[in-house]
């Protein structure tokens, strides 16, 4: 069990119990902990409230650097195109991954941003780190999603 994704899993949590989608993250500078994320992109209404760009943001200010080049980043699901492209930005040296995303990730499953040769830098990417966990955390948040719409499908269905 890798003690850096357990803390990236309890902010999935943090997502989960606020009906967001349970995606966390944590940022590692020196083998500690300087910034966590989860997504808020409903409660902020905001596109770019997602785990690891909010993780961003607090690593630069807590390292006073846009460049976190010596930062090793764990996050729950394969991050985005969005997530992704700030990741090269902000010089992550390495990405640990907890589950793939079949449908949108863009660190090896639909393409593979960070290991782009004309991008100026390249990210080392490790996947399904505590992926059991990472993975039935998404399954059975959508699962509870499909099950609430269906009751109120059923509902209002009645009145």
């Amino acid at each position: 069990m890798d003690p850096f994704m357990k803390e990236a899993i309890k902010q999935a949590k943090k997502a989960y119990k606020i009906n967001e989608v349970p995606i966390g993250c944590v940022i590692v500078h020196e083998n500690k902990i300087i910034a966590r994320g989860y997504n808020k992109r409903n409660l902020k209404k905001n596109t770019l409230a997602h785990a690891e760009i909010l993780a961003i943001q607090k690593a630069s200010k807590v390292l006073g650097d846009w460049r976190l080049e010596d930062c090793t980043m764990y996050v729950t699901l394969e991050p985005c195109q969005m997530c992704a492209g700030a990741i090269v930005q902000a010089r992550i040296k390495k990405v640990v991954i907890g589950t793939m995303n079949p449908k949108a990730g863009c660190c090896g499953s639909v393409i593979n941003l960070l290991d782009m040769k004309q991008f100026n830098h390249q990210v080392e990417v490790e996947r399904g780190v505590m992926e059991e966990e990472c993975a039935s955390m998404m399954q059975q948040f959508f699962k509870e999603l499909r099950n609430s719409k269906k009751k109120q499908k059923e509902q209002s269905n009645f009145t």
